[in-house]
């Protein structure tokens, strides 16, 4: 089979990506509005952009094809820093439910039963009960495309983490403390409840004087 995202609708092009791009982690951003009102959701349009500079990027969907946008992405085009906070088992459920979409006024930290917790550098607060948290100021948002449906690309600096003490132990995570999540197709996720191990191989002597 051959597929030319160009020749399916929307909805196909994101049944395909969700379920083919798998397991997703999970950013669950806290932002803040100009008037100072607070958002909680999560994004599974995450990774790692760099490490020097630390930074993360998530990619907030437009609502609607008409490409209205979601409550963070202009929450951080007007206060241009937010929290990733990381959502593991403990979290969940939490985190599934601010995925509500709420009327405004009505906050998705009350609504889900998380503590908003003052950040170190930035105003916007985390989640008190996530494992990790990473506190950043906006570096850029980059449009995917100029199509009203496109998405949107946010990147974070990191400016600090806040992770609990069991869980960076020695210079090291450790994922039985950690027990992160993962998202998957529909309303699927998964837990990491078995890896395995792969030393990446070293270059055969006879391509070494090509270096």
């Amino acid at each position: 089979m051959i597929v030319v995202p160009r020749t399916v609708s929307e909805k196909d092009s994101y049944r395909l990506l969700i379920g083919t791009l798998l397991p997703r982690p999970i950013a669950w951003v806290s932002s803040m509005n100009r008037a100072g009102n607070l958002n909680l959701a999560p994004f599974s349009y995450f990774t790692v952009a760099s490490n020097r500079p630390m930074t993360l990027l998530f990619c907030p969907q437009p609502l609607s094809e008409a490409g209205e946008k979601k409550d963070t992405l202009r929450n951080v085009e007007e206060v241009p820093e937010f929290v990733i906070n990381l959502a593991n088992e403990e979290t969940a459920e939490a985190m599934n439910r601010s995925s509500t979409p709420l009327p405004p006024g009505h906050s998705e930290f009350e609504w889900a039963g998380v503590t908003p917790a003052p950040s170190v550098t930035i105003r916007v607060p985390r989640v008190l009960e996530a494992p990790v948290s990473f506190e950043c100021t906006l570096q850029q948002i980059v449009k995917a495309g100029d199509t009203p449906g496109a998405g949107s690309v946010v990147f974070g600096e990191v400016q600090c983490i806040h992770m609990r003490d069991d869980i960076y132990v020695n210079g090291y995570v450790r994922l039985d403390a950690l027990k992160p999540i993962a998202r998957l197709a529909g309303i699927s996720y998964t837990r990491i409840t078995e890896t395995f191990d792969m030393a990446r191989p070293p270059l055969p002597d006879e391509l070494r004087h090509d270096i």
